[in-house]
């Protein structure tokens, strides 16, 4: 039955370039998060206002984030080209993918953490300091959970846009379904590979959406 209306379609390519895609998406995810949640503390610490403002080191912090944030993505990945062979020892596979995957997303994660950060009641901060909270308390045991339920929702748009980010480098052959809807898909005109490969990169993006929102309304305290 499957093969009636998908001929061109193998299954085992499908299993495997799904896989890619979801390794790529979960590592590169895990290094955007830390990455992210770092760059975002020390954009907002160090902001006027902050807890420990630093108006030198927050234009430079945000310059940077700015920067990356704003190149768009392939080009991203040619720039990186140099820089991942290095480190990778080929550019070509799901690990070459990586580097450009989080030097790519984490700015822009790093921006929605900043937002989220920033969204903590101010009283709530106060109070903590007025207690002889240390940085490290303010950080871990107020501003963090206090911020949760931003933070979770804006790593579930960041993680979709890695699905994304990956389909991208999928075509210069960094493997997955992106790499397979462009390979055996659009340049062998086999339209039923490419429909199937963008089915389930659709899956991927409902089902982190979905559990982005469940864990998000379960951290939300309001």
């Amino acid at each position: 039955m499957l093969e009636h209306f998908f001929p061109h379609l193998q299954l085992d390519q499908l299993w495997a370039a799904t896989a890619e895609t979801l390794y790529m998406t979960a590592l590169s995810g895990i290094a955007t998060f830390a990455l992210g949640i770092a760059l975002g503390l020390a954009l907002f610490l160090t902001a006027r206002g902050g807890l420990f403002p630093h108006p030198s080191a927050y234009k430079v912090i945000s310059a940077v984030v700015n920067v990356f944030r704003s190149i768009p993505f392939i080009i991203l990945i040619v720039l990186l080209i140099p820089f991942t062979k290095v480190l990778i020892g080929t550019i070509l596979g799901a690990n070459a993918a990586l580097p450009a995957l989080i030097v790519g997303a984490a700015p822009f994660y790093a921006r929605l953490v900043e937002i989220g950060l920033r969204e903590v009641d101010k009283g709530v901060i106060e109070a903590s300091r007025a207690m002889g909270a240390r940085v490290g308390t303010l950080i871990f045991q107020v501003l963090l959970p206090e911020s949760s339920p931003a933070l979770v929702s804006g790593i579930t748009v960041t993680l979709i846009a890695l699905v994304s980010y990956s389909a991208m480098a999928g075509v210069i052959g960094a493997g997955g379904l992106g790499n397979l809807a462009y390979l055996e898909g659009f340049q062998r005109n086999h339209n039923d590979v490419t429909l199937v490969a963008t089915l389930m990169i659709l899956i991927i993006v409902f089902v982190i959406q979905l559990l982005g929102d469940v864990i998000t309304s379960l951290l939300d305290k309001r």
